[in-house]
């Protein structure tokens, strides 16, 4: 069956670096959602634990579950706020507030140009007020910024807005609570961090989508796509392959078909412009959704050792090709 490695040095090694540059071991929190942007969730926060990651964040409670053993505090980002004594939910509405359980622990996650969750600026009073009202534990607080790895200004005109934001949360009376703005991009881009965590995800998987104008911390990717062979047969010239035949061989071949497909979460592509895997071999013809087809009788072929590469190859980003991977795809850490 496919199978993905994750390896062990490259993940801390990307830790490493982060810490380097914040200063701080403890003050990253490790974004988990979404099976660990495909990496898998426990095997994952199994490595951070073993490194020294106190925080993680997570997008649900069924997700914060199967980890929260394993960290001082769970950061939820997309789930009703109940009471855990280290689980914390994001706020992004009114209507969050009113919908959580007395007494839960939350963080307020405010709108400073992101317009994607969030309490408006304007809204912030009376967030404030209802948090009050329903007896809410606030323990932190946090934006997310819009354009931190693209050249400009608007991640200094959030960071205003958020200083805004700090001041009036001070003021109403709330202390002793985390702040929190930075992703990886923005982690990477500045120097300093004066705020209580960083919420870390690309980048401890190895990936840095800063723009090259910016001085860049080297990553190593931590994950690898392999498929294992299923059956090989010999082709004539002129024979061809798969749906609608797309492929016709130039020549007499030996070709293999190996067990990875878009059902798997293997992007279909066009044939026309193949995909070549790590190994440097072209995917003949149309992806199937369990099987491709290349030229070679190997076992086992490495698919993909950057994902960063591949989502070049099809015009989208690191984090679709990481997560888009099937939870069913056994991950190995080596």
């Amino acid at each position: 069956m496919a199978f993905i490695t994750l390896n062990k040095d490259n993940f801390f090694y990307n830790l490493n670096q982060i810490a380097l540059k914040i200063g701080s071991v403890d003050k990253i929190a490790l974004v988990l959602k979404d099976n660990a942007y495909g990496h898998g969730l426990q095997e994952t926060a199994g490595l951070a634990h073993e490194f020294g990651i106190c925080h993680a964040v997570v997008r649900s409670r069924q997700e914060a579950e199967q980890i929260r053993s394993l960290f001082d505090t769970v950061l939820v980002l997309g789930d009703k706020a109940v009471w855990s004594d280290n689980c914390s939910f994001v706020l992004n509405s009114l209507e969050d507030i009113t919908a959580a359980e007395k007494g839960s622990k939350v963080e307020l996650k405010v709108d400073t140009g992101m317009h994607r969750n969030g309490i408006p600026m304007e809204e912030l009073p009376k967030a404030l007020e209802l948090i009050s009202e329903r007896a809410l534990d606030l323990v932190g607080l946090m934006t997310h910024f819009r354009s931190a790895d693209e050249l400009g200004s608007e991640l200094f005109w959030q960071q205003k807005y958020f200083e805004q934001v700090k001041a009036m949360v001070y003021e109403a009376g709330f202390a002793d609570i985390r702040i929190h703005s930075r992703n990886s991009a923005a982690t990477l881009r500045m120097n300093q961090c004066r705020e209580d965590l960083v919420r870390i995800g690309i980048a401890a998987y190895g990936y840095n989508e800063l723009a090259s104008s910016f001085d860049r911390v080297a990553l190593k990717p931590v994950l690898s796509l392999y498929a294992q062979r299923v059956s090989t047969r010999q082709l004539k010239k002129g024979e061809r392959i798969g749906y609608f035949g797309d492929f016709t061989a130039p020549k007499n071949m030996i070709v293999s078909t190996y067990d990875i497909g878009y059902g798997d979460g293997w992007r279909r592509g066009d044939s026309t412009d193949p995909y070549i895997t790590a190994e440097g071999v072209p995917i003949l013809g149309r992806v199937s959704m369990d099987f491709i087809t290349l030229e070679t009788g190997e076992d086992e072929v490495c698919i993909m050792a950057n994902a960063q590469k591949a989502a070049q190859h099809f015009g989208t980003i690191s984090y679709e090709m990481s997560t888009a991977l099937s939870p069913l795809i056994d991950r190995i850490i080596i």
